[in-house]
């Protein structure tokens, strides 16, 4: 998840900054987009106080309250005298966190962080990145989702049930007015990161994915919903499990499973209708058959369909570039054509089809996805996913259908693991790879690491180093005998990591208001990534750039989403610069920013929501009946 040699443009960049500032200005200057809404310049206003304040993570600040704020907002008393800086709560936080026992137990502290105070939990996120990242993701969260209901403390979030569909609207209703959410991540909890069903602890996936949303692009944390749609499970350990939280329940499929989406979805749109609604971790039958369904009609995005499609893209445009080869005349094989095997294929086949101008169905020709029955044909059993990919039997007859046959016959200069087969790339197969083109990419990307298709080490050797790699969890720098007259070289591997995506387009899409997700706003945040690309400057460098620098490359990815979603025509919101810096200062103005920001008094009649403390607080609406009964 982070890389040993990181961009050092970006690298200054995130060192060397506030976000929402990009130059010095005089003392009372007020920054371009000061006005914007979702500004993050100036004071903060606030009309609750005491225990209230101090109870509200993204107003309390605990030790570092000034002692103006003390005596303004009726702090005295409730807290120590000693007044400190952010930086040494970050310390103080970070000792508590070391002191942990394992990986388990330091998730489950960060939560308490972030229950406490948001600020503190993402500026300590945001300085130790590399450590912590998949403390707070995966494989960790894997960990805390599969004992959600043994260590369960406190509810976050919204539980939507199946067996009461017609309280849908309700529920969601009391999480707040339609100005309220920008960005809402939905799971059913079937699929969870690699370790399957996990029925309503999949509701800390949509936690930790939002977590990465304000970590990593800025999206403002008191404006987003993670929601669950419990439909039961089909995990025999949580059925058997006296402490398990959720409907104790087969799985529902079919008609009412559907229903219960799309009342989800539609409740959703007309409560908060700017909100992009973010699909996580669905199963194989329904990721993206829903995706395609609600595609068309509102700004949706699944990440396991488009963002691990997306990033891959990204990993493959760069290493193209390296090899100053064309995409328009690359050869995929995808091993394991599964969610993400097929998202991948669409990803690319998008990008064929627009860089050539010929149709998708074209461009398609151009990939071949292998998966248990061998190379998919039109006499496999195929998913609706799958069907596009599949090769004309006829022309198969008598030939063999394994990897290693299809490599044969191809010569591909791209190899995709997305199967979940360990050392499923041999020795054998990666050569005979090498021998058709001079520097093949080859990405095996499955997880957890002990199911890799192969790992970076055995590839560069077998390919003398020639292989541009890139992989699916993270792997040290490999050195070998690659370089001029045999000198040692050292080669870093690049992790295909979705989080350097899907942050960036959700944040592209929130801003702009996007009334949709386009193939060419997905294309652009491509672009924008891979022109990052470390290894275009040096080819031993990652293909992709780090975790570690993404809040910059977020930047990138939104200025290029919003461009194309102007260009498209499905920007709603007014006033959008059209130049690149005037761009870019107006996406990092609105970006949220770890920071302590100057409280600002106000009285309670007539302050915003935000201000009365009432963000994500259910219950501090009106009766929702009677809210009803007024609209």
């Amino acid at each position: 998840m982070y890389f040993a040699r990181p961009l050092r443009s970006l690298r200054f960049q995130l060192s060397h900054r506030s976000f929402h500032t990009t130059t010095k200005m005089p003392a009372n200057a007020k920054p371009k987009f000061s006005h914007l809404p979702l500004s993050t310049s100036g004071p903060i206003e606030c009309a609750v106080s005491g225990t209230v304040l101090l109870n509200t993570p993204y107003f309390n600040r605990g030790s570092a309250h000034s002692a103006e704020e003390r005596r303004e907002f009726n702090l005295t008393g409730l807290l120590p005298s000693s007044i400190q800086s952010l930086e040494q709560q970050v310390e103080r936080a970070y000792e508590q966190y070391s002191s942990r026992h394992d990986d388990l137990a330091k998730n489950t502290f960060l939560t308490s962080v972030k229950e406490q105070n948001l600020v503190l939990y993402f500026r300590l996120l945001q300085d130790h990145m590399k450590e912590m990242f998949s403390i707070v993701y995966t494989p960790t969260e894997g960990d805390a989702i599969q004992n959600f209901s043994r260590l369960f403390r406190r509810p976050e979030g919204c539980f939507l049930n199946i067996n009461d569909i017609d309280r849908i609207s309700h529920d969601l209703a009391q999480w707040g007015k339609p100005e309220d959410i920008d960005y809402i991540v939905v799971t059913d909890g079937e699929e969870i990161l690699g370790i399957g069903d996990q029925g309503t602890g999949g509701i800390l996936i949509s936690v930790a994915k939002l977590a990465l949303t304000t970590l990593c692009a800025g999206i403002h944390p008191d404006r987003t919903l993670p929601v669950i749609l419990d439909c039961g499970t089909d995990n025999e350990k949580l059925l058997n499990d006296e402490l398990y939280l959720g409907l104790r329940q087969k799985r529902e499929r079919g008609e009412k499973y559907d229903k219960l989406v799309d009342e989800f979805v539609k409740s959703a749109r007309k409560l908060f209708p700017r909100a992009y609604i973010h699909f996580e971790d669905f199963g194989l039958t329904n990721a993206r058959r829903i995706l395609d369904h609600y595609r068309p009609e509102i700004p949706c995005f699944n990440d396991d369909v488009q963002g691990t499609g997306c990033v891959t893209l990204a990993a493959i445009m760069a290493g193209l570039h390296v090899t100053k080869q064309k995409l328009q005349d690359t050869k995929m094989i995808i091993f394991g054509a599964g969610t993400a095997g097929v998202g991948i294929a669409d990803q690319v086949r998008d990008a064929i089809a627009t860089e050539k101008g010929i149709s998708k169905e074209d461009a398609a020709k151009q990939i071949w996805l292998i998966d248990k029955p061998g190379l998919l044909t039109t006499k496999t059993d195929l998913d609706h996913g799958q069907q596009t990919y599949a090769k004309d039997a006829s022309e198969w007859d008598g030939k063999k259908r394994s990897l290693l046959s299809v490599i044969k016959e191809v010569h591909p200069n791209v190899l995709i693991g997305t199967s979940t087969v360990p050392k499923s790339f041999t020795e054998e197969i990666i050569k005979e790879m090498a021998k058709h083109t001079e520097r093949p990419v080859i990405l095996p990307l499955s997880n957890p690491t002990r199911l890799h298709e192969a790992v970076p080490e055995d590839i560069l050797k077998w390919t003398n180093g020639r292989a541009l790699v890139a992989t699916g969890s993270p792997f040290d720098p490999v050195k070998g005998p690659w370089g001029a007259d045999g000198a040692e070289v050292q080669i870093d591997v690049a992790e295909c990591n979705n989080s350097v995506v899907f942050p960036g387009i959700g944040l592209g899409a929130v801003l702009s208001r996007a009334s949709k997700v386009t193939d060419k706003m997905l294309v652009a945040a491509v672009r924008g990534v891979a022109d990052l690309s470390p290894a275009l400057k040096d080819d031993t460098a990652p293909l992709l750039p780090g975790v570690e620098d993404v809040r910059a490359v977020s930047v990138r990815v939104a200025r290029e989403v919003i461009l194309a979603a102007v260009d498209d025509g499905v920007a709603t919101e007014k006033d959008i610069p059209t130049d690149k810096d005037s761009l870019d200062e107006w996406i990092r103005e609105q970006m949220w920013d770890p920071v302590y920001r100057p409280l600002k008094r106000v009285e309670p009649t007539g302050a915003s929501r935000a201000a009365k403390a009432e963000l994500k607080v259910v219950g501090s609406l009106e009766k929702v009946e009677d809210k009803a009964a007024r609209e």
